[in-house]
């Protein structure tokens, strides 16, 4: 199919305006973003905790990008975009969001492009770049910091694309070259585009029609028909880039443990939760409500209907695709679609969520096109003015922007958004954990505790990240519910030194309280589990002093101290020889104690407040002096 012949001077100014046009309407709909903040979860690492990104562009930088697997992920030309954000902005989160926003314009544009290029078709062209460009799904790649690498990605994948297009219509290894360079940038932004290969093999197929197109050279400029073996031949090196990049990310997940086990996620629950995930993402491709960017994995909960409902849905839509294969658009865009996902539908489970908006940010393209084509030809065919259907078409295109200038606001901090997302998500633990981390980091302690256990209720974390959230309620004055959970990994670990460190906070908690003797028992496990713990002899040896056992209090802090000869730890032994009556031993630990501290008077005013802590006696009564 193709439109009337007209002035070549009148396609480029059209295509100037549409091109404007497109810029100034995503900008418009998507510029709450700029006034977003950093949503911690991934800005963390990526960007507010990582001193390599935060120094901007140095060659200490570059070399960092190019060598380190940080945050599971082995991507330098993200690392080194984050880098020249924190150059040009610092930390101002506007000025990151804004960089985002105009690679995604940019990807709009190159769409429009690329299909205009390719179909000869402008308004279809324009309707799918404007569909991407301002649908809701999207907000979450450019509204999140942490998600350029989204955004990067697919830029290099659009002008990998770009070049392939060249390539085909002209040869040359030079142009393939081209290609395999972009690609390979792509990889080191994200390598969710493994799959470049096989849709070029759809590209081929609709709408460059190389691919069972006959043979020949066609008269109309389209690049010349091949084989589908030649085709898929001449990608070998494009899957050899495609496999290396593979191999990377698989080892680079694994060093951040991201990858999660079989026996986390069955074969059989994995694969239910991809063909559920599939049926999800066209709901909301079509029906964008309800977004958020932590969706909660079902586990084994899905029903049998709901596997069921959704299998059937996608045979019918492939089974339509293939009864009407003449309209090659649909086969592209669908597989398109289908292939495009795989590295993200949780087949190989990275993280916990069932699924995520940034995901489907290059397969709903396919979707995209699909719908557009079908529609565009369908007018053709019932003798429906074409014209008529840019009104309906710009209506939705205004619905989409309003639901993406909405959905914008929602991230204005990470407080507002993962408290959005439990409102329309439920039981969901990561949210009620990043909830946490957000109110933790504003200091509203009170609030951060019961969304902190709100997601250890949920989920059962590993128990050294049990036993972290104990020490943080302590730290906040949470005593009972820091030992409850103490007590949890004090009697489900099987790590001797974990179980240990439980039972010394046990005992530290119990302190707080002033239940001197419950702490003595905790100590006294402590040791039966690990004899030479230096905190439970470290503690055990305060209270035998807080007894007036002096010298079993020295035997114990010795034994500590041999264990870990930290300046406070040899200040204490020093106190308890003092009152042993060892009053050369205890001037030589003083002395020992000054020359490993860095801060004497910090080791000196810590360990005073320690012997305050556990009531030694002569420490008490000096205090007390001390303020009559």
């Amino acid at each position: 199919m193709s439109q009337p012949a007209r002035a070549p001077g009148s396609d480029a100014r059209r295509k100037a305006v549409l091109c404007l046009l497109l810029c100034v309407v995503t900008l418009a709909f998507f510029g709450p973003v700029v006034d977003d903040g950093f949503v911690l979860l991934d800005d963390v690492p990526y960007i507010l905790g990582n001193p390599a990104v935060r120094a901007g562009i140095t060659w200490e930088t570059v070399k960092w990008s190019f060598t380190s697997i940080h945050a599971g992920y082995w991507h330098p030309l993200t690392w080194l975009s984050h880098a020249l954000d924190c150059q040009l902005f610092g930390l101002n989160a506007a000025g990151h969001h804004s960089v985002s926003l105009l690679f995604h314009v940019a990807n709009a544009l190159l769409l429009f492009l690329l299909l205009e290029e390719a179909t000869a078709l402008l308004w279809p062209s324009f309707l799918v770049a404007g569909l991407f460009a301002l649908h809701p799904l999207n907000v979450e790649s450019i509204a999140w910091a942490a998600e350029r690498k989204n955004v990067l990605s697919m830029f290099f994948f659009l002008l990998a694309l770009w070049a392939y297009g060249r390539y085909a219509r002209k040869g040359g290894a030079g142009r393939y070259a081209a290609v395999a360079g972009l690609f390979a940038l792509g990889l080191m932004a994200k390598p969710q585009i493994i799959t470049l290969p096989c849709a070029l093999l759809l590209w081929d197929y609709w709408p460059l029609k190389r691919m069972f197109a006959g043979t020949g050279q066609p008269d109309d400029g389209r690049p010349a028909p091949r084989s589908f073996v030649f085709l898929l031949a001449e990608k070998l090196p494009l899957f050899v880039l495609a496999i290396a990049g593979s191999i990377i990310t698989v080892k680079a997940q694994k060093t951040a443990d991201a990858v999660r086990a079989l026996s986390d996620y069955s074969f059989s629950v994995r694969l239910q939760n991809a063909i559920v995930s599939y049926a999800r993402y066209l709901k909301i491709l079509f029906w964008p409500e309800h977004l958020t960017p932590l969706y909660p994995h079902p586990g084994n909960s899905l029903t049998r209907w709901q596997v069921g409902a959704s299998a059937l849905l996608l045979l019918a839509i492939t089974a339509l695709v293939l009864r009407f294969r003449e309209k090659r658009y649909l086969a592209m865009g669908w597989f398109w679609f289908l292939g495009v996902l795989v590295p993200m539908i949780g087949i190989v489970q990275v993280g916990e969520q069932a699924m995520a908006d940034r995901f489907v940010y290059i397969p709903m393209i396919g979707i995209i096109v699909a719908a557009v084509w079908g529609v565009w030809e369908l007018a053709a065919e019932k003798n429906i003015s074409r014209r008529l259907l840019l009104v309906p078409a710009a209506g939705v295109l205004v619905v989409l922007g309003a639901l993406s200038y909405h959905q914008a606001t929602y991230w204005k901090d990470g407080i507002t958004l993962f408290r959005y997302t439990l409102s329309i998500t439920g039981k969901n633990y990561m949210a009620h954990q990043a909830l946490a981390m957000a109110l933790d980091k504003e200091n509203r302690i009170d609030e951060a505790i019961p969304e902190f256990n709100a997601a250890e209720a949920l989920h059962d974390f590993p128990l050294p990240q049990v036993l972290n959230l104990g020490v943080y309620e302590q730290r906040n004055g949470h005593v009972d519910g820091a030992i409850t959970l103490y007590e949890k990994v004090a009697s489900k670990s099987n790590d001797p030194q974990l179980r240990a460190a439980a039972l010394d906070q046990i005992g530290s908690a119990e302190i707080k309280l002033k239940n001197y003797d419950q702490a003595k028992l905790s100590y006294d496990r402590a040791l039966q589990v690990h004899s030479n713990d230096p905190a439970a002899l470290l503690g055990s040896g305060l209270l035998a002093e807080r007894s007036g056992e002096t010298g079993d209090a020295v035997t114990r802090l010795t034994k500590a101290v041999n264990g870990e000869p930290s300046d406070v730890a040899v200040l204490l032994l020093a106190g308890a020889l003092r009152r042993d009556h060892r009053l050369k031993e205890a001037d030589s630990a003083a002395e020992m104690a000054k020359k490993i501290s860095r801060d004497f008077s910090r080791a000196q005013a810590a360990a005073t407040q320690m012997e305050l802590l556990f009531g030694v006696p002569e420490a008490v009564a000096s205090a007390t002096s001390q303020k009559d």
